[in-house]
């Protein structure tokens, strides 16, 4: 598995994981396909800047073609000050294989290794089983539910924290 910076060229990938109800399932249902190139294009310039890693997850290095998600953290604002957040998401082909949890690891001992990010927070939904997995496997603490938003809805989510240059597991 490798991890590339998102280019411009990702539009059909970031429509595979966005706009697809099985993918959006527990992120409030799938989002239109307008807007995704420019999505994806500022997230291009946010990931070649160094802004955020927005990491393609690319599951075999001799085919750099084939994603098979993303992973991502970036910081932003909230009620309650600047908050780091990881979050990912692998195709339903690619799922079940631990790639997300490589990906979701890959970032966090990056983040570490940096001494960057400081504490990090990751919300999947309460019904996420897969990704709380990751969280849990990973030595995230579940600090309890809470609502969050995302692309303007309000999801039910776990609240996980990580302190990358201590509790990775």
């Amino acid at each position: 598995m490798l991890l590339r910076n998102v280019t411009p060229d990702d539009v059909d990938a970031y429509v595979r994981m966005r706009c697809d109800p099985v993918m959006m399932a527990d992120l409030g249902g799938p989002l239109p396909r307008e807007g995704m190139r420019d999505k994806v294009l500022r997230d291009a310039r946010e990931a070649a800047a160094d802004l955020a890693w927005i990491r393609m997850i690319v599951p075999a290095p001799d085919a750099p073609d084939v994603v098979a998600g993303n992973v991502t953290l970036w910081s932003h604002d909230t009620d309650d000050g600047p908050v780091s957040e990881i979050g990912w998401m692998v195709l339903p082909e690619f799922q079940g294989r631990g790639l997300g949890k490589r990906a979701a690891r890959a970032l966090l001992e990056q983040a570490r290794d940096e001494d960057r990010w400081g504490v990090v927070h990751a919300f999947p939904a309460t019904g996420n089983g897969a990704s709380n997995g990751i969280c849990r496997a990973l030595g995230f603490r579940l600090l309890g539910e809470r609502e969050v938003t995302f692309a303007d809805r309000i999801l039910r989510s776990n609240h996980w924290t990580v302190d990358p240059r201590v509790d990775l597991a």
